[in-house]
């Protein structure tokens, strides 16, 4: 049985797959090897000199790339936009001053077999800080590609983070500016693939013949995206930059644009079908930067129903390098197609419209017979084209754009009634991706669905406190007494007959108690049903504490006109005068675009500030916002408009957003059991089955029921293993080994990692059902045993957090965390929980005394000597690893120490307290880092670690300190030409080369230097 087998053979398989199957070039290993880089000059040039350029054009282009790779000044991903279009479009040169410009291809896209691959494997690179990739892609010796591999038996994200550590300016970040694909794999997750600063949670997964299981996932992905042909194509026609974001294909994009592709070079039209939240915006970009790019005489007309992507479509195609023009009318847009420029443009479709035409079948006609004469191949690409694109503004375009090829993109499969216009205006479906593929792809989340009678909840006053109950009962005693603080006027606002008071309590209440929204990470969306009804909404919004975090966006503009008619002369406002006195009260003489835009991106970069934004119908389709987390809905919807409305929640975001959350209170969705069907039988099932068409809405209990037994079992199985009797010492054995053993501690790192993310996993789950386990099915022997494992697993967390000196793990996790226990979590002893003290042991020692430090473990610790002696030396060996490379010959002294109280402690030569004093003492050296007998002029870290590792001579670490203040430049570390100079002058001081490069390690760690 062979399983769980060293990352080494899973590397060595792999590189025999690129080499063998793949048919790269094998480099060699290169981890003794000097110098590596991500531009292999003599490769580059090689393949240059074959292409036949000649060496003045070579050199040009070399410096040219050089400067763009070595830009110290820029950020990563300036850096790698600008060696990216180098290597896309060429480097422009001159051979001599009077000479025209020439174009030096850097890689030959048309024909990819010319190029030259290869891998080189453990590519030593020295940075700030040195680091080891395990495969580096090549494509004629400029790093494209790098591969971090796992044993089957350690997660991808171990290897995803490792690589976004490397990006890192303090590690080798200049490395990544070549890099246009970084992947992660192991042989039991398969593989993920990202770029440069794509988050952990971004990194894709590809899907390809799924039917073919007959090598690892890991190998089967390799080659089919690292195959040469397609691994260019993906580079030239699938990569943008997008807003400080790049961005490579999810699967159904890629295959949406092959298959789209083929319908343009046709000149055929028809309709993408790609869910909510999947990233359509980014297949159109893609591929009318194609057809452009490949059809000379192709124009592409880009028509929305949102200002949101209009701009977008403006901006990426301006990072591009691409002209677009966004037109102010119809008549603007006809105008322009006139001629022959601009190739690429942009309109609102409501700009299409005429008023007054009272018989629109002759309008129609009349436009037919006067069609606008647009030069070149016109394709018009239609958003959203199910809605009016199918109706009479469509019939508009039609008319208008005869020759025009359209291409409508739509989220949803379209109803029966839209289906035969929409197939005459635009034709078949081109390709599909739908909604139950997307969650089950992790391109957008799960939602779940809440009804809420809000007129049933509260009917009299008496009822407010078994309400109140009810609502908090998963908080602890403190939390319940501040919210009663808050709601002082509960019992007014909630005895009201009003029925939006109920509604905007009910929301406020949510925003203290969720916690998604009481941790100000997430926000929402409210969608009433009128104008009118949203700026009430709005108003009684402002005496709540959501007053200056809330904004109201629909489609109203305040003008005098307005109201010029509407005084009854009684003393009361009609609707048009509270609706006008809101606006120009809220605009205070900003323009209506102004406040929405600000509004908006308050909304999206800043939920903390912008919690809850009131809408009627703007926002609710092609607004994508990550941090949205609940839509409220008090407005009759159906079909399309209600799909899209609730697909606003379904956005990834950071890891506590787990689902998005629909309130319903319109009980849109009476007969909800375990799905609903978002369509009713009107729905195209001819053309696809029904499963196919409908939106998966999932009851918010049942699913929490389902995550927290999950988040225990898990959890469970995973503590199985340990040991008998179960108490704190086993834990610690169990998830940190041996004390005596160095390497234990590293090689339990993942089982920790686990168990913390388990435990993290378990508080959200139980914060998101804490009030309503009853509801859940939970019975109250069950509700007490989840609550008990719950304390018990936190505690569990801290003592294992405590003996292995990782207070700082999963720092992503913290800030959600410290919300949902200090909310949910009720401790009988507060201060024996403090699982986000950032107070190493090893510093309390120090600072309090050995007692007082043991004191403030967690009891299950400090209930044991032998676990209390187990987290102490856990604690002074991380340290001393930590800051061995600082000042190596002092710390592999503590090391001895150490280890020589160990070994008295198990043969019981020593007693308890003299133990305890002689670990103490310990703790003060390797925290202070010197010895007790140091010089006093040796008054800084970097010159005691010198005099240490020069053998105790204090003029010489004087004189060699002296020498690196004094001659160091800017910048010096992983400049090979300042770090030789630097070099230079220690040989001048100590006349042994080996000693220079010796000591010059030590000197690199010294912060001061």
């Amino acid at each position: 049985m062979s399983v769980g087998q060293p990352e080494r053979i899973t590397q060595n398989r792999i590189v025999e797959l690129f080499r063998d199957e793949l048919g790269y070039a094998y480099l060699g290993n290169w981890e003794d090897r000097l110098h590596n880089s991500n531009i292999e000059e003599a490769l580059l040039t090689g393949y240059l000199q074959r292409r036949g350029y000649g060496a003045p054009l070579i050199a040009k282009a070399l410096h040219e790339l050089r400067i763009q790779v070595n830009n110290y000044h820029g950020e990563l991903y300036e850096n790698n936009q600008n060696v990216y279009k180098l290597l896309r479009y060429g480097v422009q040169v001159k051979e001599d001053v009077g000479d025209n410009f020439e174009t030096v291809q850097l890689i030959d896209w048309e024909h990819p077999g010319e190029n030259d691959f290869a891998l080189a494997e453990e590519v030593t690179v020295f940075g700030n800080r040195e680091k080891r990739p395990d495969l580096v892609l090549y494509v004629n010796g400029i790093a494209i590609g790098v591969l971090e591999l796992k044993r089957s038996t350690v997660s991808i994200g171990d290897g995803i983070r490792q690589s976004l550590v490397n990006q890192k300016k303090e590690f080798i970040g200049d490395f990544f500016t070549t890099v246009q694909f970084i992947f992660a794999g192991n042989d039991t997750e398969g593989l993920r693939y990202g770029t440069i600063g794509t988050p952990e949670k971004f990194f894709l997964k590809w899907k390809e013949d799924e039917a073919d299981n007959s090598r690892l996932p890991l190998d089967k992905y390799l080659l089919k995206l690292c195959n040469k042909e397609r691994l260019l194509e993906i580079m030239y026609d699938f990569v943008l930059f997008d807003g400080g974001v790049k961005k490579l294909p999810r699967v159904h994009q890629y295959f949406g644009i092959k298959a789209a592709q083929g319908f343009a070079k046709r000149r055929e039209g028809g309709i993408i079908w790609h869910t909510q939240g999947s990233g359509k915006s980014i297949v159109m970009v893609l591929l009318a930067k194609w057809i452009l790019e490949n059809n000379p005489n192709a124009r592409v007309a880009v028509i929305t129903d949102r200002d949101e992507l209009d701009k977008q479509i403006e901006r990426v195609f301006n990072e591009a390098g691409e002209t677009v023009k966004r037109t102010s009318s119809g008549r603007d847009l006809m105008s322009q197609l006139s001629q022959a420029k601009p190739r690429l443009l942009c309109s609102l479709v409501h700009k299409f419209g005429r008023k007054n035409v009272t018989n629109f079948d002759a309008f129609i006609k009349e436009l037919e017979g006067q069609p606008s004469p647009a030069v070149g191949e016109l394709f018009v690409f239609v958003d959203e084209c199910h809605r009016t694109h199918s109706g009479k503004l469509n019939r508009v375009m039609k008319a208008l754009l005869p020759q025009g090829v359209f291409i409508g993109f739509t989220g949803t499969p379209l109803l029966k009634k839209d289906k035969q216009t929409s197939l005459e205006v635009f034709g078949r479906y081109i390709h599909t991706y739908k909604f139950n593929e997307a969650v089950r792809d992790e391109v957008v989340l799960d939602l779940v669905y809440e009804a809420r009678d809000i007129d049933q909840k509260v009917m009299a006053p008496e009822k407010i406190d078994a309400w109140f109950d009810s609502k908090t009962r998963g908080l602890n005693d403190f939390q319940k007494a501040e919210l009663r603080k808050k709601w002082g006027t509960m019992q007014i606002v909630l005895s009201s007959s009003t029925r939006l008071d109920r509604v905007i309590s009910d929301i406020v209440f949510d925003f203290n108690v969720k916690p998604r929204l009481a941790s100000q990470r997430g926000n929402a969306i409210l969608v009433a049903t009128s104008i009118f009804e949203a700026c009430r909404y709005f108003e009684k919004l402002q005496k709540t504490e959501l007053k200056g975090k809330c904004a109201v966006i629909t489609s109203y503009n305040p003008q005098t006109k307005d109201i010029t008619t509407e005084d009854t002369g009684a003393n009361t406002e009609t609707e048009k005068e509270f609706i006008y006195k809101i606006y120009t009260e809220l605009l205070q003489g900003r323009k209506t675009e102004t406040y929405e835009d600000e509004a908006k991106e308050l909304f999206l970069k800043k939920p903390a500030v912008m919690r809850l934004l009131v809408v009627v119908d703007k926002l609710l389709t092609g607004f994508d916002a990550p941090s949205c987390t609940y839509l409220y809905i008090d407005k009759s919807m159906q079909d399309h408009g209600l799909f899209q409305a609730i697909c606003r929640v379904n956005r990834l975001d950071s890891d506590d957003k787990q689902f998005g959350c629909i309130i319903d209170y319109k009980d849109l969705f009476r007969k909800v059991e375990n799905a609903v069907a978002v369509y009713t039988a009107e729905l195209d099932y001819d053309t696809f089955a029904k499963e196919d068409c409908d939106v998966m809405l999932q009851s918010r209990i049942e699913k929490g029921r389902q995550r927290l037994d999950d988040a225990i079992e898990s959890l469970a199985i995973l503590c199985e293993p340990v040991a008998l009797p179960k108490d704190t010492l086993q834990y610690i054995q169990y998830f940190c080994g041996n004390t005596e053993i160095p390497e234990d501690l590293a090689s339990r790192a993942v089982r920790r990692t686990t168990l913390y993310k388990g435990i993290v996993a378990l508080i959200r789950a139980y914060a998101n059902l804490a009030d309503e386990l009853e509801a859940a099915g939970y019975n109250a022997a069950q509700i007490a045993e989840i609550k008990s494992a719950v304390d018990s697993y936190l505690k569990l967390r801290e003592e294992i957090r405590k003996a292995s000196n990782e207070t700082l793990d999963l720092k992503s996790y913290e800030a959600d965390m410290r919300h949902l226990i200090d909310t949910y979590i009720s401790a009988e002893e507060p201060r024996s929980i403090s699982p986000f003290s950032e107070v190493p042991l090893i510093d309390l020692i120090v600072e309090t005394g050995i007692a007082d430090a043991i004191n403030s473990l967690p009891s299950g610790i400090k209930a044991n000597k032998e676990a209390v002696a187990a987290t102490i030396e856990n604690n002074v060996r991380s340290k001393i690893m930590q800051d061995h490379l600082i000042d190596p010959a002092f710390f592999e002294e503590m090391s001895k120490l150490l280890n020589a109280i160990i070994t008295e402690r198990k043969a019981q030569a020593l007693d308890y307290e003299e133990y305890l004093k002689k670990i103490a003492e310990l703790a003060q050296k390797v925290k202070e880092g010197k010895h007790d007998d140091t010089p006093c002029s040796l008054n800084t870290p970097a010159k005691r670690a010198l005099y240490n590792n020069l053998e105790r001579d204090e003029s010489l670490a004087h004189c060699i300190h002296e020498t690196v203040m004094t001659y160091r430049p800017d910048s010096w570390r992983g400049n090979d030409a300042k770090e030789k100079l630097i070099k230079q002058r220690l040989y001048d001081v100590m006349g042994d080369e080996q000693e220079v490069e010796r000591i010059f390690t030590v000197i690199k760690q010294q912060g001061e230097y």
